[in-house]
């Protein structure tokens, strides 16, 4: 894992790239600020695939008609999580 302010990153763009590319963990850090991870992405990433449509549309409908869970603490969640 490599680290960086964000000052060293916009100084050293292209060598962090490099780096990430070579499939280095980046960290940017902001001085007081939230830290961000540096990650390549592909092109799958970002497509819209026939599966995924479906998921989302049956999930809409689900929603739609009532058929959700909604837990009102993180413990019932991770109860019900655990009981699968």
């Amino acid at each position: 894992m490599r680290s960086f302010t964000s000052r060293e990153f916009r100084a050293n763009q292209a060598q962090v790239f490099a780096l990430a590319d070579a499939g280095e963990t980046i960290v940017i850090r902001r001085r007081g600020k939230q830290d961000y991870t540096l990650t390549p992405v592909d092109d799958d990433d970002f497509q819209m695939t026939p599966q995924l449509m479906a998921d989302i549309l049956k999930a809409r409908r689900e929603l739609a008609e009532g058929r959700t869970r909604h837990f009102e603490t993180h413990e019932e969640m991770q109860a019900w999580l655990d009981s699968l």
